[in-house]
């Protein structure tokens, strides 16, 4: 099977498995328990071969190895120790297919080389821990993190073993999440050290300083409204400052940050020319740039049945700020449980402002799922009411021009998508938080925040923080606000205890998005796009302006999803670009071990990447 990549350099092949030979039932099984014990010792001994032949080894030439005469032993062993007439010889086929395919599709995934690794060496370079992320063991008064505590969760990281993180010492109450989950074995697609993302920025570096200049932006933004823009002065003064930034990776037109690419979503790479992993590419993926911020994905009215989930949301009202105060700060960094909570709005709204969307994704919502069921949908018989999008399947499904067969819930219908969502979801977690763990433990904003607040507050030299974060319009006006320099953050307990790079929810949202686009006909546009009422967000309006396309707002929904976190003061931006990229490799490789499986005539899913490319999975 084939990954066919148009204008693009990206390509990886192998082979499609081929039909099984048709196999007689003609003989009997013998003894009772016969055919199983026989079968397992079949297994057995190729599988011994293989691996005593090289299979982990990586040795080259394995897989082809493996599907030809490893395979074809094995498939002998099994289909000789079936002799039952009673049994059809379809059937007993099909078990011996899927034997080959899952044995294949196996081999395939372990021939994946193990991509590089580089971190961006702030755990090396700071004796004091200044650049890695501790929060959650326990920290003396300055917010730095206690060295002995500290070697024991290293042991952890190194040893991967559950009775090592067993053994860390907490500073509060909040649990470290799911480490080890992490490790568990994926029995289709690449193993999370098979996906390489480029290193995060570096502590003193001036990308950083950019993205967290960005992200105090957005905490003074919160309660603006995205239709306001044009007439905020302080989103003019956004807007300057982050043009200004040397490190800043964001989308621009024609070399500047415009009213129209402020805070929207880029996605970034691992640059393939470069061996050791370490050059990022950026890039904006097709439609995000277009139309109103917010995704028609997250306005409209889900159909479910019988049922309706609404597109309007419980908000938090403006103003629910938290860790602006040392202590505040201070106590979530080691740990322990907030005392405050968000004051909500009775009254349900669109999403129409940047804590309108963190709040969005502070919790589950059903973003993907909800997706899935508004492409399926049918449009609403009444213009000023949003409906389905009723988005035609994409022109690769073989049930298009099929004349007797339609499709179902086994497969190529909405109902097996949705089915894939979800463990894509689970996949990507794998993906994203091995990395979190085992590679970057990259610093959080809100631990940055407090590392602005000492050098600036206390003047802690020692600290090497970029000039471009130290002299920010953003921090000043933050100070001026608050009464202290810290990042004000959207949700009481601050970030998930884990690192920051890279993000969990970003890499759900690229999985997701990615699966979705290839069921779907991207280029299909939506024909009743609508925006929430500048003048009353509990009411949709038409929205009236460039065509937008079932790709674009996918693309959209996906930015929104991983860049609301950044709304929230919890993420950077390259945690989420990244993130982005690495869920899509992580559907990628759930697509082509899929795609071995199905009996339809099926030349691939088809669909648009991030950076703009076709590929055929």
């Amino acid at each position: 099977m084939t990954i066919d990549s148009h204008d693009s350099d990206h390509r990886s092949d192998a082979s499609t498995p081929d039909a099984p030979k048709p196999v007689s039932s003609e003989g009997a099984a013998g003894r009772p328990g016969a055919e199983k014990v026989a079968g397992r010792r079949a297994f057995m001994s190729v599988a011994g071969s293989l691996a005593v032949g090289g299979v982990l080894a990586a040795s080259p030439g394995v897989a082809n190895a493996a599907r030809g005469r490893g395979v074809d032993d094995l498939l002998d062993g099994f289909d000789s120790s079936r002799r039952d007439p009673r049994v059809s010889p379809l059937d007993h086929e099909l078990r011996l297919r899927a034997l080959r395919v899952r044995v294949e599709a196996a081999v395939d995934d372990f021939e994946e080389p193990i991509a590089p690794h580089p971190d961006n060496g702030d755990e090396a370079r700071y004796r004091n821990k200044i650049g890695t992320d501790t929060r959650g063991l326990p920290h003396d008064a300055r917010g730095e993190v206690d060295l002995a505590a500290y070697r024991v969760a290293a042991r952890a990281h190194a040893s991967r073993e559950w009775d090592d993180f067993e053994a860390i010492p907490l500073g509060g109450t909040r649990k470290f999440v799911n480490p080890i989950g992490t490790l568990a074995v994926s029995l289709i697609g690449k193993t999370p050290a098979q996906i390489g993302v480029p290193p995060a920025p570096a502590l003193a570096s001036a990308q950083k300083a950019s993205e967290a200049v960005e992200v105090y932006w957005k905490a003074l933004l919160r309660d603006v409204p995205f239709e306001s823009y044009a007439d905020s002065s302080d989103v003019e003064d956004a807007l300057e400052e982050i043009d200004r930034l040397s490190g800043y990776t964001g989308p621009r037109v024609g070399g500047r940050v415009t009213l129209d690419t402020l805070f929207r979503g880029s996605v970034t790479y691992v640059d393939p020319r470069d061996r050791s992993g370490r050059t990022a590419r950026h890039v904006v993926p097709p439609g995000v740039l277009d139309g109103p911020y917010i995704s028609q994905f997250l306005l409209r009215d889900i159909p479910y049945g019988p049922q309706v989930i609404g597109g309007a949301i419980r908000t938090a009202l403006p103003g629910n700020d938290f860790q602006t105060d040392y202590a505040e700060w201070l106590a979530v960094q080691n740990g322990r449980a907030p005392t405050r909570s968000i004051a909500f709005d009775p009254v349900r709204r669109y999403i129409s402002t940047g804590r309108d969307l963190a709040e969005y994704v502070h919790g589950g919502a059903s973003s993907f799922w909800g997706a899935a069921l508004l492409l399926g949908a049918a449009r609403s018989a009444n213009p000023n009411a949003p409906g389905g999008i009723a988005a035609p399947l994409s022109p690769t499904n073989p049930y298009l021009t099929s004349e007797t067969q339609a499709t179902a819930a086994a497969t190529f219908a909405l109902a097996y998508l949705q089915g894939l969502l979800p463990f894509g979801t689970s996949r990507a977690i794998r993906a994203a938080y091995w990395q979190k763990w085992f590679v970057h433990r990259s610093i959080r904003p809100e631990a940055y925040g407090g590392l602005v607040h000492r050098r600036l507050a206390n003047d802690a030299r020692e600290y090497p923080l970029h000039d471009d974060i130290l002299s920010s319009l953003a921090v000043e006006l933050t100070f001026d606000t608050f009464g202290s320099y810290l990042l004000p953050q959207a949700f009481p307990e601050g970030a998930p205890i884990h690192g920051s790079y890279p993000g969990g929810a970003a890499a759900i949202a690229g999985v997701n998005v990615t699966l979705l686009k290839a069921f779907f006909d991207e280029d299909h546009v939506i024909e009743d796009p609508f925006v929430p009422d500048p003048a009353d967000p509990t009411r949709l309006v038409p929205y009236s302006g460039p065509p937008l396309t079932v790709g674009g707002e996918l693309n959209k929904l996906a930015t929104n999803a991983a860049f609301g976190r950044n709304w929230a003061g919890i993420h950077w931006r390259t945690d989420a670009a990244a993130s982005l990229a690495l869920g899509e490799e992580v559907a990628i490789s759930l697509l082509r071990d899929e795609r071995r499986t199905f009996r339809e005539p099926f030349e691939g899913f088809t669909f648009t990447r991030f950076d703009g490319t076709r590929v055929t999975v």
